[in-house]
């Protein structure tokens, strides 16, 4: 049995571990061979390039990369139909991956995709190209599944992996000790993303908005952790000019800030699904540029940003997203995320999401796999 993979960045290097983990139980003699991070290389894969060579970010850089990433593609499928594995999974990356299984499923390739593009959100015309691609696509999250369904595409929902990572429970007063926060003080996580564009858009509204509330609510801690060196001096220069907030800047450390919080103001991404397995009320916003904003809402076709509320397909958290995402309606949100008599009923919904989503990932996929190898089909 011989199965090739490409993953990108780490999260899809995690993912693929995994997996490789789990289908080596049914497949124990596997050959697994293709683009592989250090954990996909410690569980068994050969690797012929890091996946770290896909991983470019933004608008403009990845132009820079094409022709390498065109020639890396071409090798790929020269060296896959000359030598075909018995199964071709993608994992994330999907501008790269997609077209590779198009080209490999046309030669007779039995062909996965691991972890759904956000064809479910925008740009659904996409999903053309997906049919096209994949014998088998792979879930982290129920609705994308049902997405699939109605479009007739082979699916398999294998859960999520942060899913996993998360007690039911948070340990808040463990987590404030960790951090030197006060333990008997009320504390929000501000969290204005992880990119330098975000973090411009969002920061200044975020502390504006812990500002009014910080007057409201006596005694109040304030944390931000940054994601990383850049957003760390990029925050330490916007605060310089704040003064007058008593903030603890942390680097890193984001899922112990929101442990140690009793809510967390954040931009809309994976944060809320982490929030959300943390138990913590939570208000999410976002802005984009004006143009940018216009261009792009015309694609959109869900009815909600965040994770959470798509999930529980309704409003769960609120949601307040460009015009909305201003002082005068963010505030009053905070304050209401921070009532503790309003905390139950919300962490009854999320701990039952919690649930729906923490099953084991590796497994789930390796079986829909091995049906798909034996049979040409994993419905």
């Amino acid at each position: 049995m011989k199965i090739g993979l490409v993953a990108g960045e780490s999260s899809g290097d995690l993912l693929g571990a995994g997996l490789i983990r789990a289908l080596k139980k049914h497949y124990p003699d596997a050959i697994f061979e293709g683009i592989a991070g250090p954990e996909m290389t410690a569980a068994g894969c050969e690797r012929w390039e890091p996946a770290e060579s896909l991983a470019v970010f933004g608008l403009i850089e990845p132009l820079a990369h094409l022709p390498r990433l065109l020639r890396l593609r071409k090798h790929l499928i020269k060296r896959w139909t000359e030598s075909p594995p018995d199964v071709f999974v993608g994992i994330d990356a999907p501008d790269f991956n997609l077209s590779l299984e198009t080209r490999l499923r046309a030669s007779g390739v039995k062909t996965v995709h691991y972890v759904s593009p956000s064809v479910w959100a925008w740009r659904q015309g996409r999903i053309k190209k997906i049919k096209k691609s994949v014998d088998l696509m792979l879930c982290l999250l129920p609705f994308e599944a049902a997405f699939y369904v109605q479009h007739d595409v082979p699916v398999r929902f294998v859960g999520h992996p942060l899913a996993g990572q998360f007690g039911d429970q948070p340990d808040i007063q463990g987590a404030r000790l960790q951090l030197g926060l006060d333990a008997d003080r009320p504390t929000l996580c501000i969290m204005p993303g992880s990119r330098a564009g975000e973090v411009n858009m969002m920061a200044e509204v975020f502390l504006d908005t812990a500002a009014a509330v910080v007057a409201s609510v006596e005694g109040l801690q304030l944390v931000i952790p940054a994601a990383n060196d850049a957003r760390y001096t990029q925050l330490t220069d916007i605060l310089a000019a704040r003064p007058e907030l008593d903030i603890k800047l942390l680097l890193q450390q984001s899922h112990l800030a929101m442990e140690a919080s009793d809510a967390v103001l954040l931009a809309s991404g994976t944060t809320a699904l982490e929030a959300m397995l943390l138990k913590k009320p939570m208000v999410v916003s976002y802005r984009l540029g004006a143009l940018t904003y216009k261009l792009l809402s015309p694609f959109i076709k869900t009815p909600f940003v965040s994770i959470p509320n798509l999930l529980a397909n309704k409003m769960l958290v609120p949601e307040l997203v460009q015009d909305q995402a201003v002082v005068s309606e963010l505030a009053p949100a905070v304050l209401d995320a921070l009532d503790q008599t309003k905390r139950e009923a919300l962490v009854a919904s999320f701990d039952t999401l919690h649930q729906q989503l923490a099953v084991e990932s590796g497994a789930i996929a390796a079986t829909a796999i091995v049906e798909l190898v034996n049979t040409g089909s994993a419905s």
